[in-house]
C-alpha cells in the first residue's frame, strides 16, 4: 500500500500561483502513475493531470492544459502541481492519487491510493 500526503494549499488572490506537493511513502516502488484531482463544494471530483512515475510522462485534462503543470521528483518520492493565474473557480480541495495499474487513467476508479486533500481557496 502507498500512503499519500498533500500539502501546499492555502488562501490566495486571483492571479496568484500555488505549488501543491504530494509525498508518497510505503510501497512506492510499485507505483505506476500518480495524479491530481480536485473537488469543489457540491461538485464531483475532477481529474486534472496524471504522470507516470518511472518516465515522468504527463497527461492533462483538456480543460486543464495551460495553467496546470504536473511534475515529480523520484528521489524525494514527491509529486507536484503548479497552478498559475488562479481564478475563483479553482477553489477546491486538491487530492493526489496513485495507482499500480498500467494506465494513467482519468477516472477516480483508476486509482487505489488517495491522500486526504489540501484546500486551495481563491478570494478577492
Amino acid at each position: 500500500q502507498v500512503q499519500l500526503v498533500e500539502s501546499g494549499g492555502g488562501s490566495v488572490q486571483p492571479g496568484d500561483s500555488l505549488r501543491l506537493s504530494c509525498v508518497a511513502s510505503g510501497r512506492t516502488f510499485s507505483t505506476y502513475a500518480m495524479a491530481w484531482f480536485r473537488q469543489a463544494p457540491g461538485k464531483e471530483r475532477e481529474f486534472i493531470a496524471a504522470i507516470t512515475w518511472t518516465c515522468g510522462t504527463p497527461y492533462y485534462a483538456e480543460s486543464m492544459k495551460g495553467r496546470f503543470t504536473i511534475s515529480r521528483d523520484k528521489d524525494k518520492n514527491t509529486m507536484y502541481l503548479r497552478v498559475s493565474s488562479l481564478k475563483h473557480q479553482d477553489s477546491a480541495v486538491y487530492y493526489c492519487a496513485g495507482t499500480r495499474g498500467g494506465v494513467a487513467g482519468l477516472e477516480t476508479a483508476d486509482y487505489a491510493s488517495w491522500g486526504q486533500g489540501t484546500q486551495g481557496t481563491v478570494y478577492s
